[in-house]
């Protein structure tokens, strides 16, 4: 089943060098966004440690935040959707340099689990926004890649932001990593002034036309498998660092090491996803679900061998983010007319994996069953999520043959 997602409305065509500027700084904001959301795992210890609280409770501040991206992408989009895009754009990452600034200040477990949770609000907003305007200013046979391109700032914030931050708040306390993504927050403002076009909103939309996306089955088929197929990942990197430490043997400041390589796999997975995308979005999906399952495997089985475990990590994130690019284009696929809100929703999906793999990763830990346990969850997230790609691949073979009669 090949799938395309239509076209999002247009701009004026962009020269290419203007293009790759706008991109970037796009790709700007999803580096922020990438930070702060992944040095959390690697800080979890030291976070623990300043707010007074056991590991699998400061865990929860990662499910806060999650919980926060599934509040926030679908009412921001829902009233958003009229709005010049760059002008929402703006506004969404000064939101989040404030954010990162009260995440920083939080004094008590229970303000940094409020910081974190209004934090992860302009998330999903976003990155839904800022696909459709890359989508826009791209060629229709190349939407795949442009898309891939915005959220190659998450995957770079992987390789250089969540290891460079996560080097600062060990160096210099866990607060230092929030507040430097404060101040990305504010450059990739700077940039998104300088070099996104005006993009307006869409005129014609109202709130009744956005929510009718809901009412598409295939809309919530393909939310389920981001929630339940990439929770797998997080399962595993919510508690990565005492995983590799305990279990692993290696030593705290290997950590970054470790977030570098799934890092490198989230850059060279969101590369290969661009192309597989063009290929075919739904072949993509089954690749990257059955791929995602069958390396947690392989983390669970050499996590205790230490650095013998990285290919598994890198190979974790590669998939990952196939099921990432794909996942966003299939949901601007079939949302239909309600553009704003489907491309919004992937990330509230993938943080509805994230909240449920820290969660169920948590509960797991703290049952006694140690810290490899969570990869198995992983697995077990990951057949479920095949088996909704499959249901959802009968739904649509029924549609076409019903549209065919």
């Amino acid at each position: 089943m090949t799938t395309t997602a239509p076209a999002p409305t247009r701009t004026e065509p962009t020269p290419a060098a203007h293009f790759v500027l706008a991109v970037l700084a796009l790709g700007m904001g999803g580096f922020a966004i990438g930070t702060t959301e992944f040095v959390t795992m690697g800080l979890l210890p030291q976070i623990a440690r300043g707010v007074d609280a056991s590991i699998p409770t400061a865990g929860h501040v990662i499910s806060a935040y999650a919980l926060g991206v599934v509040v926030g992408a679908p009412v921001l989009a829902f009233f958003g959707a009229k709005w010049p895009r760059r002008g929402l754009l703006v506004a969404l990452m000064l939101a989040y340099a404030v954010l990162n600034a009260a995440s920083a200040m939080a004094t008590s477990f229970h303000l940094l689990f409020a910081a974190r949770f209004l934090d992860g609000l302009p998330h999903g907003a976003y990155f839904g926004v800022a696909s459709l305007v890359a989508a826009s200013m791209a060629p229709a046979e190349r939407k795949g890649r442009a898309v891939a391109m915005v959220m190659l700032g998450l995957s770079v914030a992987n390789v250089i932001g969540v290891p460079a931050a996560t080097w600062l708040g060990q160096a210099m306390g866990w607060r230092a990593a929030y507040w430097s993504v404060a101040v990305m927050s504010l450059v990739t403002v700077v940039l998104v002034l300088l070099f996104v076009p005006s993009c307006p909103g869409d005129p014609e939309a109202t709130g009744r036309r956005e929510l009718r996306a809901f009412a598409k089955p295939q809309v919530w088929l393909t939310l389920l498998v981001g929630a339940l197929g990439f929770g797998g990942m997080f399962a595993v990197y919510s508690y990565i660092s005492p995983t590799l430490t305990d279990v692993g043997g290696l030593s705290e400041g290997s950590i970054p090491v470790a977030l570098f390589v799934f890092g490198v796999g989230m850059v060279a997975g969101t590369w290969v996803a661009g192309e597989m995308a063009d290929w075919s979005i739904f072949r993509s999906l089954v690749i990257g679900s059955v791929g995602m399952g069958l390396v947690l495997l392989l983390f669970w089985a050499t996590v205790p061998y230490g650095w013998l475990s990285l290919p598994a990590v890198f190979l974790i994130t590669v998939l990952g983010s196939v099921l990432v690019v794909n996942l966003q284009l299939r949901l601007m696929d079939v949302a239909g007319d309600a553009q704003t809100l489907g491309a919004a929703m992937n990330h509230a999906s993938l943080n509805v994996a994230n909240a449920l793999g820290a969660w169920l990763g948590g509960l797991v830990i703290a049952a006694g069953y140690g810290y490899r346990a969570p990869a198995l969850v992983g697995v077990a997230l990951s057949v479920v999520g095949l088996a909704v790609i499959g249901v959802s691949a009968l739904l649509h073979v029924r549609e076409r043959d019903a549209a065919a009669a």
